[in-house]
């Protein structure tokens, strides 16, 4: 049974367009896989801490040698990264703030890049064969031909740290433009429907 990983990181609910990407994505991807399992890691519901000191001393202390303390320091980190090992597929629904991902996303990311278990001792990824479709909604528009392309640093980033972990069948579905819904410039349906038809494409891969 294949299995979808859905994180989520808006904290906007339902008026989220990211997330509103994501659940076209979702239903999409279940029409494509009638038996699969969709599971989803909500990181607005998760309590997830951003790295500190004594978490990175349980992270740089071999397993065999840490104590229960260290063991609950990374046991939410244990979760994520098993959820994401047991995968075939993941989705990210995300904002850009700033430029790049939310404070969040990248708290995330810290924990799942783990050595010994999703990168190699040499830096080498461990993460293999599965695909991930990033579901991007920005205020400005920073896809090919845009004068601010440069920008783009929250793309670069995410197909950066796949990478390293091991993942390169990366989609991006880049929802620029966004900014008109909250001006009153469009609806949120009429955004969301602009993207229906590259959504259903990146769900049948």
């Amino acid at each position: 049974m294949r299995t979808l990983l859905v994180v989520e990181t808006s904290p906007r609910g339902e008026q989220s367009l990211s997330r509103g990407l994501t659940e076209q994505f979702v239903t999409e991807w279940k029409k494509n896989n009638p038996e699969g399992r969709v599971v989803t890691r909500d990181l607005m519901t998760t309590e997830l801490p951003f790295v500190n000191a004594p978490w990175l001393k349980a992270y740089f202390t071999p397993p065999d040698h840490h104590t229960a303390e260290m063991k609950d320091l990374l046991s939410l980190s244990d979760e994520l990264v098993a959820e994401l090992l047991a995968a075939d597929d993941l989705a990210i629904g995300t904002p850009v703030y700033n430029y790049n991902v939310p404070a969040v996303l990248k708290a995330y990311i810290d924990h799942i890049v783990r050595k010994g278990k999703t990168l190699g001792f040499a830096g080498e990824g461990l993460v293999h064969g599965k695909k991930c479709t990033v579901l991007m909604a920005s205020g400005g528009v920073y896809t090919e031909g845009s004068p601010i392309q440069d920008r783009d640093l929250a793309t670069s980033y995410l197909r950066l740290i796949l990478k390293v972990i091991g993942i390169d069948d990366v989609t991006v579905v880049a929802g620029g433009n966004a900014k008109a819904v909250d001006l009153g410039e469009t609806t949120r349906e009429a955004f969301l429907q602009r993207f229906a038809r590259e959504i259903a494409m990146a769900a049948k891969r």
